[in-house]
């Protein structure tokens, strides 16, 4: 274990002291949060108060300091409680995506507090018109997850003519984007990722960033590649839904059978399939945790992040993302017609740790991505 390390426990210990009774509280309120189809603004306080929202933000603008590994435990916490409350939760870490924009520019955003709770959609990119000082945005974006809760929110754009490159984003108050609740999914539901609709709002060009480009403040947080941090954010909300999916097999294993059958937990092939769970999960999330720190390491220490550094996190964010998937999935087969009702727990997470797996940071195509940059050659575009 490394002093880094060391350092990070410590302040985990002090970003975490206030995580029991909120995970008490998502837990009594799954129902509530599942009826809603979003995140309410009471937890997304809680959010605040945590600090998941000043974590990366820079410590001279009343950031944390938070490291990626610490907020990483965190969101995974928050995930064996609700995967959609992780899922929303984890878009703390978009303050990262703010990280382009002129420093003059955060430090007015950040003017009267650092707990500024900033979300959006990138895609479709819609054209925007330049004019004098800014641009002329309009249109429809989807997948904006927890937006409801949002005071800042960013939407994808490109200019006429543009081809490729990293996607632009403007970004604009709250009140200046229309959220059509379109939400409709068999998983991650409470996590309200409607659509968003701007309608011809102009923004001033210091308000117009590019996703992943270098910040315009030097801080280790700000360095830490961005779109390899988007993907774990993400990907680890699958393993503390699978992490709960163990919890509640290891909970109906002490039950007696109602048909007269053995107990599950007495059920060799029961057994078995635990003991497989756990050593997957457990050995997913050690390799993440792993090129996580170690990456911070060569960070703080002034080296050099190389490509395969940086395709080494992405690969990791896939297998932890799809070896939860593969856990619940099991977890949900052994508990046989148990869990086929929509009102028991396997149900939802069954469904919540399919979606993880299938958002675009981790699809299929990143093995070949993560692969070609480990021999040389060039990745699909807009990897990693």
């Amino acid at each position: 274990m490394t002093a880094t390390t060391l350092a990070a426990d410590d302040k985990a210990a002090g970003m975490t002291a206030s995580l029991p009774a909120l995970l008490d509280t998502i837990r009594a309120r799954r129902a509530e949060l599942h009826a809603l189809g979003h995140i309410p603004q009471d937890i997304v306080k809680q959010f605040q108060a945590l600090g998941l929202y000043r974590a990366f933000v820079p410590e001279q603008l009343g950031g944390a300091g938070t490291t990626p590994m610490e907020f990483l435990r965190v969101i995974e916490q928050i995930s064996t409680a609700d995967g959609s409350a992780g899922w929303v939760a984890s878009f703390g870490f978009a303050t990262k995506y703010l990280s382009s924009l002129p420093a003059e520019t955060l430090a007015e955003l950040y003017s009267d507090s650092p707990d500024v709770v900033f979300a959006g959609a990138v895609f479709p990119p819609q054209t925007a018109t330049r004019e004098s000082g800014g641009y002329r945005v309009k249109g429809r974006w989807g997948f904006g997850s927890g937006s409801l809760g949002a005071s800042l929110i960013g939407v994808g754009i490109k200019l006429d003519g543009e081809q490729g490159g990293l996607p632009r984003m403007a970004v604009m108050p709250r009140d200046k984007v229309r959220i059509e609740e379109n939400w409709d999914t068999i998983g991650m539901f409470a996590t309200g990722s409607h659509d968003l609709v701007v309608d011809d709002v102009f923004v001033p060009e210091s308000h117009i960033l590019i996703r992943g480009a270098p910040p315009s403040i030097d801080t280790p947080a700000y360095r830490y590649p961005t779109m390899a941090m988007a993907a774990q954010v993400l990907a680890i909300v699958g393993a503390g839904v699978a992490r709960e999916a163990i919890d509640e097999v290891m909970n109906l294993a002490g039950r007696q059978s109602i048909t007269g059958a053995p107990a599950l937990g007495d059920r060799p092939n029961v057994q078995i399939a635990l003991g497989q769970m756990e050593a997957k999960l457990s050995s997913a999330r050690a390799w993440f945790y792993e090129e996580t720190e170690k990456v911070w390491e060569r960070m703080l220490a002034g080296d050099e992040v190389s490509d395969k550094d940086v395709a080494r996190l992405r690969l990791a964010s896939t297998h932890i993302a799809k070896t939860g998937a593969d856990v619940t999935r099991r977890a949900f087969e052994l508990c046989g017609t148990t869990g086929i009702f929509n009102t028991h727990p396997l149900s939802r997470l069954l469904m919540d740790a399919l979606v993880v797996a299938q958002h675009a940071f981790m699809n299929e195509t990143t093995w070949q991505s993560g692969g070609a940059v480990m021999l040389g050659r060039k990745p699909a575009p807009g990897y990693p």
